[in-house]
């Protein structure tokens, strides 16, 4: 009945633990949720306000499929100062949340049998999409005792004639880790010596503890060679508006808008005009939230391991933790169900975010901290009867 390609496709696997999590709910069950990467904060008024007035202003018709020019010029300013990059409106596209810009790139680019190489742990669209085009996914490991990167002589080894694409994302979902610049250096020497596009995943640019963010756009020979990927939900606690932008080499830019107008024609009009307001009103309350998730880091990463079993690394970016639980001697999934089913606590399995998240388990930090204190007790009382 359906086309083989559905078989190909993966999926999000915290939107099935929040429906488990909602079915016990509904059974009376009182469940902590540490499962879902959404922050627990409202958009701030001034976003809100841009969006209202645009709409009495008339702004709900259609628009151009890469997006409205004075949003696009807006974006271009944007990565002149956050970034250091010149880019002109006609390398801009912006879409209905981050998803589009890891899924229709792939499309555009990957044909059968291309390589992509992407994280593993990473999140989990990446592969999906992969899949889905027909193209190979070579799985690149980010390893614990690298804090969460990947070995650059494994990625050099992985890199063959037939690979088309590098997938990159920091800070990282799910393990907080973030690439150093040495890191990206190498990325740039191996993807212009090998003729490879980089797909670079910075959602969470913005949510960074220590040091600076870094993109690998700016070194010599990359913007022409990388999509630059942002969203506003995770910064700007604009999950709900679904509102994503990229910067790109024009070629792909052009062929990127084509998909754009066969599948949604454009990001919604006064959710752009809100999203410029965002990146040129104050800041004030993302670096309150930011202070916020980092207050809620320690906290988490203090009591996971205070608990037998569990060893938690300290993330520098992002708002998850990614915890080994081997020393529990249970497998990631077994352990992810008896914390929902007997703790009360939702956090997701290390393997939904490929093979090699076996051995862990990924909690999301954007909760109170009374919650989080309350899902470690609980967490704790649960391990020490296992």
């Amino acid at each position: 009945m359906f086309a083989e390609r559905m078989s190909r496709l993966g999926t999000e696997t915290a939107f099935e633990v929040l429906a488990k999590a909602r079915a016990l709910e509904a059974q009376g069950k009182e469940i902590v949720h540490l499962e879902f990467g959404e922050p627990d904060f409202d958009t701030p008024d001034n976003i809100r306000k841009a969006a209202e007035k645009a709409i009495w202003d008339g702004q709900t018709h259609y628009g151009p499929s890469a997006g409205m020019m004075s949003v696009r010029e807006a974006i271009c300013e944007h990565f002149a100062a956050d970034r250091g990059i010149q880019y002109t409106p006609d390398q801009i596209v912006l879409t209905p949340g981050g998803k589009p810009i890891i899924f229709l790139p792939i499309l555009a680019l990957i044909d059968h049998g291309d390589e992509v190489i992407y994280p593993n742990p990473g999140y989990p669209i990446y592969e999906s999409a992969i899949n889905f085009a027909g193209g190979k996914a070579v799985p690149l490991h980010y390893r614990e005792e690298r804090d969460f990167r990947f070995d650059i002589a494994e990625l050099e080894e992985k890199i063959s004639p037939k690979t088309k694409m590098l997938i990159i994302n920091s800070p990282q979902n799910p393990t907080g880790g973030v690439l150093e610049p040495s890191d990206l250096e190498r990325i740039a020497e191996l993807s212009v010596a090998n003729d490879v596009i980089v797909l670079s995943d910075e959602v969470f640019s913005k949510i960074i503890y220590e040091g600076k963010h870094h993109t690998v756009a700016s070194l010599p020979g990359m913007k022409e060679r990388t999509i630059l990927m942002d969203a506003h939900s995770k910064t700007y606690a604009m999950t709900g508006w679904r509102l994503g932008y990229a910067a790109m080499p024009k070629a792909i830019a052009e062929r990127f808008t084509k998909l754009n107008t066969n599948i949604y024609s454009h990001a919604t009009t006064f959710v752009q005009i809100a999203g410029v307001e965002a990146l040129k009103g104050p800041q004030d309350e993302v670096v309150k939230m930011v202070g916020i998730f980092k207050e809620r880091r320690d906290a988490i990463v203090d009591g996971l391991n205070a608990i037998d079993g569990f060893s938690c690394l300290r993330p520098k970016g992002a708002f998850y933790v990614f915890p080994n639980i081997t020393g529990t001697g249970l497998k990631s999934q077994e352990l992810a169900d008896r914390v929902l089913n007997e703790a009360g606590v939702a956090c997701l399995s290390g393997t939904c975010f490929g093979s090699f998240g076996e051995g862990y388990l990924r909690f999301s930090y954007a909760n109170s901290l009374d919650n989080i204190r309350k899902a470690l007790d609980r967490i704790g009382e649960l391990v020490s009867k296992l």
